[in-house]
């Protein structure tokens, strides 16, 4: 057992700041038990977003030591405890209160982008048929939990607030699983190119790094929308083809 202080961001608007809190650690404790340790012994009002606690639903983001991390997740014997522990909000999205922000943006970013539409069966009993090698490469995206973590890291967002231009990590995924689809129908591209902005990303692979679900968010999906971007609408021999393409007729 080891007794170690927490700085946690505490409070709301102009009047929020840091707070510190000591507690006991004890063997196997995660960020988020000390929190709660921390509401129980000496702050009930502290508040933070968790449901799961097992890593699956997203709730716990937070930024432990200036790095976003799920706090739940986040093992105490993985930290310098020599130090204060510093514990606060995303600092991409609008600050509510203590640990919790407004990530609702990010909900109504997906909105706009286009939903799954499938082509018609193609077999008698009005089933797909489609190769394992297809279904298993949108797999990945599958696993994201919208922790919004890759969207809380990326420079686009915190550093340079480009919310309105910029849809983020995050929506590439979505959009990458959709268009990577083997039954989809539907093109994201135009609109990954002018409103979800994916031009001002430039793959530093910050967003992979902090993902808690281990996505290969630049090699796998990011990299490979950039690419249909410039097949779309930069590649010479596509654009003289759309030039001699005959409009069609609505």
């Amino acid at each position: 057992m080891a007794n170690v202080t927490f700085r946690i961001w505490k409070g709301r608007g102009e009047e929020a700041g840091y707070k510190d809190y000591d507690t006991d650690i004890t063997e196997g404790m995660v960020v988020l038990d000390a929190v709660h340790q921390i509401q129980a012994e000496s702050d009930p009002t502290l508040a933070c977003r968790w449901n799961c606690k097992a890593g699956k639903c997203g709730s716990c983001s937070a930024e432990v030591n200036g790095q976003p991390k799920l706090m739940c997740m986040t093992r105490m014997d993985t930290l310098d405890t020599s130090e204060p522990v510093t514990i606060e909000p995303m600092r991409a999205f609008p600050h509510l209160r203590d640990l919790v922000t407004d990530v609702s943006w990010n909900y109504e970013v997906k909105k706009r982008i286009a939903p799954f539409k499938p082509r018609k069966p193609d077999a008698p009993d009005g089933t797909w048929r489609m190769s394992q090698d297809d279904v298993d490469r949108v797999q990945e995206f599958r696993r994201c939990i919208e922790c919004f973590l890759c969207q809380d890291v990326c420079h686009v967002l915190r550093e340079h607030h480009k919310h309105p231009e910029f849809a983020g990590p995050r929506h590439f995924v979505h959009t990458a699983a959709l268009e990577m689809h083997p039954l989809d129908t539907d093109s994201r591209i135009g609109h990954m190119k002018n409103e979800g902005g994916i031009g001002y990303c430039n793959i530093t692979k910050c967003c992979t790094k902090v993902c808690p679900a281990h996505i290969k968010i630049t090699d796998n999906s990011i990299i490979p929308l950039k690419e249909r971007v410039v097949d779309e609408f930069y590649d010479p021999l596509t654009k003289l083809f759309r030039i001699f393409r005959p409009k069609s007729r609505s």
